[in-house]
């Protein structure tokens, strides 16, 4: 991939890159090795002393970025709506060789979007390009995974669930969420960040680097910082909780602020509680 990844730097770089057909060559080339999830926007450094980590692959978001320079708008067909967009990033067309149940009504996946065999579609939902889903996941009802978003193995993503997307800045974490996730209805995960394997977000949990996750079980508070995002510990069971402000004169007003909360960690009861989405794949 060297020199894929030189060629999309420097047609990046140019300014005028958009009047050379042999960037659009390489945009396309770029584009199918995204589809096939032979690149990603975000990977975990196996060479590195601690394989927890994750890098970004600013490379792939020039790239992506790339290809929307490069695209012009025109009209589509896709599972019945017809839409305009760029044409650099149509919708993907599955067939029963990709092994991606993708169940009718509505939903809609660009190319450059990996959709792993045995990912389950339904109806509808939308997945971005530069986004990577993995085996055995679960994509519900009105869900979205945004740009360069990253979804391990066996993951639930319940309905009205959104995944952002971070594509700009290009050196920016996008959100991940490792395997073995259960992501509750209308839960929002955003801005960077890291979701660890197995933890388990309570419907209408939201996520974000600038907010403080508390752990009740550890007493810890868990913060992003400026080189990491905000992390929820393996096998967490994150809920919606508040948190009182403390500064005169709002503390005498009696306000609360959001603030999601760690109450337990995955144990057996937690795993019977969850279990039925095995049968639905």
């Amino acid at each position: 991939m060297s020199s894929l990844q030189s060629s999309i730097e420097r047609f990046a770089s140019l300014g005028e890159a958009e009047h050379k057909p042999e960037a659009r060559e390489v945009f396309l080339e770029f584009r199918e090795a995204l589809t096939q999830g032979k690149i990603r926007a975000a990977e975990r450094d196996d060479d590195h002393a601690n394989p927890k980590r994750w890098v970004v692959n600013t490379w792939v978001k020039r790239g992506i970025l790339l290809g929307f320079r490069l695209g012009v708008l025109q009209e589509m067909d896709g599972d019945g709506f017809r839409f305009v967009d760029k044409d650099t990033f149509p919708p993907r067309q599955f067939s029963v060789a990709d092994r991606v149940r993708l169940v009718p009504g509505g939903s809609s996946v660009r190319l450059g979007a990996y959709v792993a065999p045995s990912v389950i579609c339904m109806p509808p939902m939308f997945i971005n390009v530069g986004a990577y889903v993995d085996e055995g996941t679960m994509i519900d009802s009105h869900a979205l995974v945004g740009s360069c978003a990253q979804i391990g193995k066996r993951v639930h993503l319940s309905a009205a669930a959104q995944i952002g997307g971070v594509l700009e800045p290009v050196n920016a974490s996008p959100v991940i969420v490792e395997d073995d996730v259960l992501v509750g209805g209308n839960c929002g995960v955003y801005e960077g960040t890291l979701v660890r394997t197995g933890a388990v977000l309570g419907a209408g949990t939201i996520l974000t680097r600038s907010t403080p996750l508390y752990d009740l079980v550890r007493n810890e508070v868990y913060r992003a910082s400026a080189g990491a995002p905000l992390e929820v510990p393996e096998g967490a069971v994150v809920v919606p909780g508040s948190r009182a402000v403390k500064k005169r004169p709002v503390a005498e007003m009696g306000i609360s602020l959001y603030t999601p909360v760690i109450v337990k960690y995955r144990d057996e009861k937690t795993d019977r509680g969850i279990e039925l989405e095995d049968w639905l794949r």
